[in-house]
């Protein structure tokens, strides 16, 4: 049952819309490298759509009919967005969840180091990667400092054009002979991984003994200060988070791919935004997207899937739509409730070839990959869609012509992954794992099929409007 590619059923203004939309993910991307930052992003974008902050409406006490819009967001690092449609809120939502969090390195709390006339920001990484991915690279830093007076100082260095970037430095090949006898995992060990920031020391006095010590640390400091008004003590309370430095671009001779920075998964979140966002009517069932953080370390935490953020929030709405406090009001939305748990899948990569199952493998071109199951080895940690699902979301792609495709995540036992999927099955609500096919997933650069990314817009469309 081989899918067509996508590509060849595109007329020219699908292939314009396609481009368009395509640079507006690209910007995306590229312009939002952390949870916060995407959060930050998609608020503004959703306040500009119509969509009203739930606290607000909350403290106002103001009632929910159909056709409101609002927004509900966890720490600026998750972020629910809520249209309610003209069907009783307890026949449930239409879902669209993905993650905004991705794979990088954290600058660890206690980071400042000087060795060899050298300063290094220690950091741990976060996330599955291959650590060796991360040496040589140029290097940007986003995040916050939250200073102890409550105030909040953003920084984001390496960006700009004129910018300076940051490397994590690798052995040259001529001294390599003992690194190269290593296992890959063992090649680059986490600890390793110390981004170089600085070589020029400070000049001091001769009795400013504290600083003659570290004159690299104490520039860097001097610097810190004077333009952010930080102290060396404010890293304890700071989320600095380590990223590629540079814009997406688009890959090929032919433009159809774009190498980027997140594609895990914000490939996924964005185009699940922008439909949220562009619904043109009021929906019948009501529409919900959620967009979370930590899904890259077990869903943990008060901004992700684990928490109780999505369920006090559904709760808040059902309240302010008539449904009162009760819970069993809650528990019949729930369940009732069905769901496109979106995230990305491994993309079939011919070089590797062998890691793949060719017949239940996901190829870049031929749309919306659906995965009706997950984990590792025997399934486990999975969610499993039953048959039924299945059925009706085949026949909500195929009746609004949008391209999908379904497949494993490689060959069985060889490995596996998971998704928030199985958190929100909880619910008893229907669920199926589905994204885009991405190439070298979890590498500082990724890469996804336009036409993919394209296939996903259409998707969620049609499966809100469902």
């Amino acid at each position: 049952m081989e899918r067509p590619i996508a590509w060849k059923k595109y007329v020219d203004t699908q292939i314009a819309e396609l481009e368009t939309f395509a640079r507006d993910y690209a910007d995306f991307i590229s312009d939002n490298k952390t949870e916060r930052e995407c959060v930050r992003t998609c608020i503004a974008l959703a306040e500009a759509a119509g969509y009203r902050n739930l606290d607000d409406v909350v403290a106002a006490n103001q009632p929910l009919e159909p056709g409101a819009r609002v927004y509900a967001s966890m720490r600026g690092k998750s972020l629910i967005l809520i249209e309610l449609g003209t069907r009783p809120l307890t026949e449930g939502f239409n879902i669209l969840g993905a993650h905004v969090d991705s794979p990088r390195l954290d600058i660890k709390q206690n980071p400042l180091e000087e060795k060899n006339d050298l300063a290094f920001l220690d950091t741990h990484y976060y996330g599955g990667v291959k650590k060796y991915q991360w040496v040589t690279l140029p290097l940007a830093l986003h995040g916050v400092f939250a200073k102890r007076d409550g105030s909040i100082v953003p920084i984001c260095v390496g960006e700009e054009p004129t910018d300076p970037v940051f490397v994590v430095s690798d052995l040259l090949i001529h001294l390599s002979q003992e690194q190269l006898q290593k296992k890959a995992s063992e090649v680059i060990d986490g600890e390793m991984l110390d981004v170089l920031c600085g070589h020029r020391p400070l000049k001091v006095d001769a009795d400013d003994e504290k600083a003659e010590k570290n004159p690299v640390v104490g520039y860097l400091l001097q610097l810190l200060r004077d333009t952010y008004g930080i102290e060396e003590e404010d890293f304890l309370s700071a989320e600095i988070e380590v990223v590629p430095a540079g814009p997406a671009r688009d890959l090929g001779f032919d433009r159809s791919m774009i190498l980027g920075y997140g594609h895990d998964d914000r490939s996924c979140a964005y185009p699940s935004l922008r439909a949220q966002l562009g619904l043109t009517q009021v929906p019948e069932r009501s529409a919900l997207t959620i967009l979370v953080d930590k899904e890259e370390i077990g869903s943990v935490g008060a901004t992700g899937m684990t928490s109780r953020f999505f369920e006090n929030v559904v709760a808040e709405v059902l309240a302010l739509a008539g449904y009162g406090e009760s819970s069993l009001a809650l528990r019949r939305c729930l369940t009732n409730s069905r769901m496109l748990s979106s995230d990305v899948s491994a993309g079939f990569d011919p070089t590797f070839a062998s890691s793949f199952e060719p017949k239940n493998a996901s190829y870049l071109g031929r749309g919306l990959t659906f995965n009706k199951f997950t984990g590792s080895r025997g399934k486990s940690g999975s969610n499993d869609a039953d048959a039924e699902y299945v059925a009706f979301v085949r026949n909500v792609m195929d009746t609004h012509d949008v391209s999908w495709q379904t497949a494993e995540l490689g060959k069985v036992g060889l490995g596996g992954g998971g998704t928030i999927a199985y958190i929100l099955a909880k619910y008893g609500m229907q669920v199926i794992d589905c994204g885009l096919p991405v190439l070298s997933m979890h590498a500082p650069w990724e890469v996804i099929s336009k036409a993919d990314l394209y296939e996903a817009l259409r998707g969620y469309r049609a499966f809100l409007a469902s």
